[in-house]
């Protein structure tokens, strides 16, 4: 059959050529596919200008104002000591610490006290004297009146002696005092080295006294943020906190202070300046604010300069102290800004750029001029800003 080998293949050709232009067809019937839009999206967002206060904190450690090595200014047998004057015993400006045998020092009052009692009697017998040898004298020649006639050297001596009697008499009468050792200052009690029936000397040192009127923090400024220091710091107000004590709350405690003063010094190896804040009553004997101890270790707050006119700008949003815009064709601009401080995981900005369009979110390598899709977020749903 030779026909069929012609054919066959003539009506493969036809049928193929058909459906061929079949799907052409039916292809031409369908809407042209659309376009997808490939450009990167970025979110944006505005940006206003602030006056923002700045918070400076450093850390330090609470001394005492003053320690004094109490000794005693009389020899003698101590008699009795203070319950309280013991280690962490606090104690009264003026309480009596302990006391000294005082029978010795009574009895030298009663000498000195007898001691000035002649002199006054010796000095008006003078005087008594010398009244009448005045008068006698207006009845002799001049030439045979002296000085030494009229008993002026006597009364002069007379004077003389009282004097001394009077002060054998005050130093008597501190003696005597002394015998009951009293605190200078509202004291904490460091140690005692002394028992009743201790002899102690003069000068020898009784116990160690820390002054809980005041305490003292020395806390270092860096040289960073020394220009963000008020012209008057001396005088502010400063928070002092200390996190290793909980107060009722569980939370750490927290007292008021002022910066005493500067002292002046600039560190050679860290480029650090010190201050000295002052705590009043940090023991709280007068008071019921919490108890700031002696040894801890604080963190000291206060307030700076103010900066104005910055923008709070997350810091993930700055590269290279630069920020991104977008312009009126939604294309990406970059701007030089500077950044001022930092400040709660933000830097304070401030710079020449567009603060109406400011990209919070960044495609992976933004250029200049990359042209961008942004995309609002809202409550409900991600909606697409046209061009």
């Amino acid at each position: 059959m030779k026909w069929t080998k012609v054919v066959l293949p003539a009506v493969v050709l036809v049928l193929g050529y058909a459906g061929m232009k079949g799907i052409e067809a039916s292809a031409s019937d369908k809407t042209p596919a659309e376009k997808i839009d490939t450009r990167p999206t970025v979110t944006i967002d505005s940006l206003t200008p602030e006056d923002v206060r700045v918070q400076l904190s450093s850390y330090g450690e609470v001394m005492p104002l003053e320690t004094t090595n109490l000794a005693a200014q009389v020899s003698g047998e101590v008699q009795m000591w203070n319950p309280k004057l013991v280690s962490g015993g606090l104690v009264r400006k003026g309480e009596v610490l302990f006391t000294v045998e005082a029978d010795t020092y009574e009895a030298a009052l009663l000498s000195a006290q007898a001691n000035v009692a002649s002199a006054k009697a010796q000095l008006i017998q003078e005087k008594a004297q010398a009244d009448v040898a005045a008068r006698e004298a207006k009845t002799m020649p001049n030439s045979q009146v002296s000085e030494l006639y009229l008993r002026k050297p006597q009364v002069m001596s007379a004077e003389a002696n009282l004097k001394s009697a009077e002060a054998q008499l005050k130093i008597a009468k501190r003696d005597l005092e002394n015998c009951e050792v009293k605190a200078p200052y509202d004291a904490l009690v460091v140690s005692r080295s002394i028992s009743t029936g201790d002899y102690v000397t003069q000068g020898s040192p009784v116990a160690v006294l820390n002054n809980i009127e005041s305490a003292e923090i020395t806390f270092p400024v860096a040289g960073f943020d020394s220009r963000f220091l008020e012209a008057k710091t001396v005088g502010s107000e400063v928070t002092v906190s200390d996190n290793t004590i909980s107060n009722q709350n569980g939370q750490g405690i927290s007292v008021k202070g002022v910066i005493h003063r500067d002292t002046g010094i600039v560190d050679n190896n860290t480029r650090m300046s010190y201050f000295v804040a002052r705590v009043n009553d940090p023991y709280s004997i007068n008071s019921n604010k919490p108890v700031l101890k002696f040894g801890s270790y604080v963190s000291v707050s206060f307030e700076g300069k103010v900066l104005e006119d910055v923008f709070r700008i997350p810091q993930e949003l700055v590269t290279e102290q630069k920020v991104w815009t977008l312009d009126e064709d939604n294309t990406l601009h970059s701007h030089k800004v500077k950044v001022v401080r930092e400040d709660s995981g933000d830097f304070l900005i401030q710079g020449d750029f567009n603060p109406q369009k400011v990209v919070m979110s960044l495609p992976e390598y933004p250029q200049n001029g990359m042209a961008v899709r942004v995309i609002e977020n809202t409550a409900n749903a991600v909606t697409a800003k046209a061009n």
